[in-house]
């Protein structure tokens, strides 16, 4: 949802069209002379459980997290050992999601 500065809620929580970006460098080297064209759709935490729940799964675990195991975003710090946030955010924000769910 956010820009690359993490800073100002460029796309709609909502929104059921493509988000097109193009990148710089690739996800595990920022810097590298490579750039790439990134198709993506965002999908919000109803959809997510509303989809799985029509496919019969029974949600068994579900589990936030204020880090991210990657270091994936721009402006991110890692504060622990394997553990990054952005920065200016700390861990006012949700990171990761987890679930589990079993047919």
């Amino acid at each position: 949802m956010f820009d690359d500065d993490f800073k100002v809620v460029s796309y709609n929580y909502f929104n059921d069209g493509p988000i097109v970006e193009t990148q710089t460098g690739t996800y595990g080297d920022k810097t590298a002379d490579f750039s790439t064209t990134y198709v993506m759709w965002n999908h919000g935490i109803a959809e997510i459980f509303t989809a799985l729940t029509n496919a019969k799964l029974r949600i068994e675990i579900v589990q936030e997290f204020d880090y991210s195991p990657y270091d994936c975003f721009p402006h991110t710090e890692e504060f622990e050992p394997g553990k990054f946030r952005i920065q200016h955010l700390g861990n006012r924000i949700p990171m990761v999601l987890a679930l589990n769910a079993r047919k």
